[in-house]
């Protein structure tokens, strides 16, 4: 066997390596020796002497360089099963010739690279020497603000990690200054105590240098406060704070075994401004910065991340600053990865660890640690949350059934053979009780060939507390109640996950409208936000439970909006009993017209009225009729039934204002113009274009508008939603037809105060003027103020009793009609008593109808010719 030299890449140039095999099956690794406590080398070999990595590109906290190895077995006869072409994982594949040993993030140190297959072992070893970068050193201050009259001297210091390679450290200016040198707890610290204070502001330098690197310089700046300077006064109430300039920062050390730098800000009146601290737990950081190489491709993940994961629970006891959570969620956040991208299995104690540490987590939902955190990073609870549903689902087949229960985390993990039972259910003892339950069907199509099937149950309580109130299509920007939990269900079939699957959810004791949502990590920008997208509501068997029934499987819970209709049985059959009474009466009222219609439209007036009244009549006994049926239908934009009944209800409701529109629209016509005639084959035709084609456009409209954004029907049920504007294109037309009504209603009472001698006879025009009236006076509060009050009740939390007056006055609408537009109109009671009673009315009677008839009989003069044309047409 030969071996030829590898060329290195990304600015790394080993040396010589020597490359041994071995026979010994195993999977290929990828690890640090000496400092990653990997101990010696498997393979054996000496390296070489390192050259130095590019200081551009191994400035960082880590270098990246990739090794490619030719090997060359051309001069040697193998046996048979070992001399075929070796076949690379789909990661390590590279165009370039040879193996590809996958990029490694290097601190300083000695480094060994193993590959491993067909029965061989290559092991690589390489010393590289990582220069440091400025954000590696700790400088204190990095500027500082001193009064010479107080404070002849002062010290400045710059700390950097320890390395195996030797720094020296240089200051500039160094007259009249002392300098040191220290070690301590895994720092070395160069120090420079300047005996005298210097006369004006002075930017100090130390030049660390190491042999073979470049010099790295880090400044310090020095201002001297001068007399009638604007200063913070010195504090020791927690730490000290000397006398600060105005304008400046001033900084403080971390307490011992802490990582990092306290600042706190001098305002330009003099006042010190809050504190800000950086400070870490040294082991915590360490544990992150491990998490972080292993996520780099350092180290052996399958036995480092158990080892991590047994030190989270202490730390997580013990965080004790917003540093520390967000350190410690980040640390989880590198393991999720490491166990994905490796797709390392965990043993019962390590996932132990893990949910320990997660319910300590969620157990500071009330301390502000929580609170300062977020204000840093405001999706930290969503990267807790990712973190968690990853490992979670990593137990090993061997440890399986497990459960475990704490006071904020429930899990349950179950593992399937070939055959598994008709439907997969589970319930958890929360408050408030929660079940799910995955069908059959659902779970069938995952078992090939006896695939085992692992199910994860995962319940956080508290979470969703501290998930940022981010909202996604169709929810809008309310602030939604949620119950305490959010349930995570996951399927490994084999080391596969699934995330298409039926799951049904009941969240109990979830009183109002439920909005069945689930976490989505890809919204905002990464950051995570509630979605509803392939979630729907259900009626559910008990109340108070909300049933959600979701087509995809992630992290689940229920938002409950806090302005919503309370779910009263009562108020549920006031619905259904006002719904039914308003058909009955509108075919009633069908009935009536059926019998009299020829007696009540004797002349064009009457004529426009009562067309107007009974296409009122038909569009809202078919709009009531669908509405009644609505609930029976499966709820969801999914449901092509559910959509057509939302659409058919909202045209139907809107023509019915529409047609009053019309009817209102011609009596201000009659009482505007007296004198101008209306020709029916012009009028009805506009009347029905009015009625019918303009509500048609506006729920046409509407549908194509808001369903594309999931925003047109409300949540679990048929009609339309009223927090994404859907709604809004039914409300406002209404009350704009309504203010139209007002405006005539306020001209006939004008012209009823100030009669004309000149329009005709003052008794006979107050006649027609109070027949105006009476039409607009039984209409408009029947149908306009009905959907004022309506739209008082959505736009703030009310009591019930607004909705019990509003179902009341809104289901019981065909009744009044029946009652008020029909029964009571004179004529119509003149035409029953004269069909089921054969008698003759008085001569002397005056209807509604006659009423209105006089404004066109005077307008034409009073004569007996215009009366005859008058009822001819």
């Amino acid at each position: 066997m030969t071996t030829r030299k590898p060329s290195a890449h990304s600015a790394a140039t080993p040396g010589y390596e020597d490359v041994t095999h071995e026979h010994h099956t195993g999977w290929a690794r990828m690890g640090k020796a000496g400092l990653a406590e990997m101990g010696q080398s498997q393979a054996g070999g000496e390296s070489g002497s390192g050259q130095l990595l590019d200081q551009e590109n191994g400035a960082g906290e880590s270098a990246l360089v990739s090794v490619y190895v030719h090997l060359d077995f051309s001069d040697k006869t193998w046996p048979h099963e070992v001399s075929r072409t070796l076949t690379l994982p789909a990661a390590s594949a590279s165009s370039s010739p040879g193996p590809l040993l996958t990029g490694l993030g290097l601190t300083t140190g000695e480094y060994m690279s193993c590959f491993e297959a067909q029965g061989f072992k290559w092991s690589l070893h390489e010393v590289v020497r990582v220069p440091l970068k400025a954000t590696d050193v700790a400088q204190l201050p990095d500027q500082l603000s001193i009064s010479c009259a107080t404070s002849p001297g002062f010290q400045l210091s710059c700390c950097i990690p320890s390395t195996n390679l030797a720094y020296t450290a240089t200051w500039s200016p160094g007259e009249g200054s002392k300098a040191s040198a220290f070690n301590e707890s895994g720092s070395q610290c160069f120090v420079l105590a300047v005996q005298h204070c210097p006369m004006t502001d002075t930017m100090y330098t130390c030049d660390l240098q190491s042999p073979g690197l470049a010099p790295l310089r880090i400044p310090i700046s020095i201002t001297i406060i001068q007399d009638g300077d604007i200063t913070c006064p010195e504090d020791t109430s927690v730490l000290t704070w000397n006398v600060t300039k105005a304008g400046h920062m001033a900084q403080a050390p971390c307490p011992e075994s802490k990582r990092g730098i306290v600042r706190r800000f001098c305002a330009a009146d003099g006042v010190w401004g809050p504190v800000h601290s950086s400070c870490t737990d040294a082991r915590l950081l360490a544990l992150f910065i491990r998490a972080k190489l292993l996520q780099a491709g350092q180290g052996s993940p399958a036995e480092e991340v158990p080892q991590i994961l047994a030190q989270l629970p202490g730390q997580a006891a013990e965080a004790s600053s917003p540093s520390d959570l967000l350190t410690l969620l980040s640390t989880m956040k590198y393991l999720a990865k490491v166990v994905a991208k490796a797709r390392i299995q965990l043993d019962h104690s390590a996932l132990k660890n893990l949910l320990i540490a997660t319910d300590k987590v969620l157990d500071m939902d009330t301390r502000p640690l929580w609170t300062l955190a977020q204000a840093r990073k405001p999706w930290a609870g969503s990267t807790l949350l990712l973190a968690v549903e990853t490992l979670a689902c990593s137990l090993c087949p061997q440890d399986h059934p497990f459960t475990f229960s704490l006071p904020n985390v429930l899990l349950q993990n179950q593992l399937f053979g070939p055959t598994f039972p008709a439907n997969y259910s589970i319930s958890f003892p929360t408050r408030p009780p929660l079940q799910a339950q995955i069908p059959g069907h659902s779970l069938a199509p995952l078992v090939h060939n006896g695939t085992e099937i692992s199910i994860t149950s995962l319940v956080l309580r508290k979470l969703d507390h501290l998930l940022p109130s981010n909202y996604g299509q169709g929810l809008g920007d309310f602030l939604y109640a949620t119950p305490g939990l959010v349930l995570v269900i996951s399927i490994m079939a084999g080391d596969q996950a699934f995330s298409q699957g039926e799951v049904i959810m009941d969240f109990g004791n979830t009183d109002g409208s439920p909005h069945c949502v689930f976490w989505d990590h890809s919204l905002f920008q990464g950051r995570g936000g509630w979605s509803k997208e392939g979630c729907q509501a259900q009626a559910a068997s008990a109340r108070p439970t909300a049933r959600c029934l979701c087509q995809h499987l992630t992290a689940f819970s229920v938002l409950m909006s806090p302005h919503t209709v309370p779910e009263e049985p009562a108020l549920v059959l006031l619905t259904q009993v006002g719904l039914g009474a308003s058909i009955l009466a509108l075919l009633v009222c069908l009935g009536v017209y059926r019998l009299v219609w020829r007696v009540v439209v004797q002349n064009k007036v009457s004529y426009f009225r009562h067309a107007a009244l009974l296409n009122m009549v038909l569009c809202l006994l078919a709009a009531d009729t669908c509405f009644l049926g609505a609930p029976f239908l499966p709820p969801g934009p999914q449901s092509p039934l559910c959509l057509a009944a939302t659409f058919l209800c909202h045209f139907l409701y809107l023509a019915t204002f529409f047609w009053m529109l019309a009817q209102a629209l011609v009596l201000a016509h009659q009482l505007l113009f007296v004198f101008h005639q209306l020709p029916k084959h012009r009028v009805l035709p506009l009347m029905v274009l009015l009625g019918y084609l303009c509500p048609l456009a506006l729920a046409g409209v509407t549908l194509g508008l808001y369903l594309p954004q999931g925003q047109y029907l409300r949540e679990g049920e048929c009609w339309l939603d009223g927090k994404g504007g859907a709604l809004y294109t039914f409300v406002g037309p209404v009350l704009a037809i309504v203010g139209v009504n007002g405006l005539v209603l306020a001209m006939a009472m004008l012209k009823l105060l100030r009669p004309s001698l000149s329009e005709g006879p003052p008794a006979e025009k107050r006649q027609a003027l109070l027949g105006v009236i009476k039409a607009l006076l039984i209409l408009t509060p029947i149908f306009g103020l009905t959907w004022v009050l309506g739209l008082a009740t959505l736009l703030e939390e009310v009591s019930t009793v607004p909705h019990y007056i509003f179902t009341i006055l809104n289901t019981f609408q065909g009744v009044f009609i029946l009652l008020f537009g029909c029964l009571m109109d004179k004529k119509v009671q003149e035409a029953l008593r004269k069909r089921f009673c054969r008698a003759q009315a008085p001569n002397s009677t005056i209807s509604l109808s006659t009423n209105e008839g006089y404004i066109l009989e005077h307008s034409k003069g009073g004569s007996d010719t215009a009366r005859k044309t008058d009822a001819s047409e």
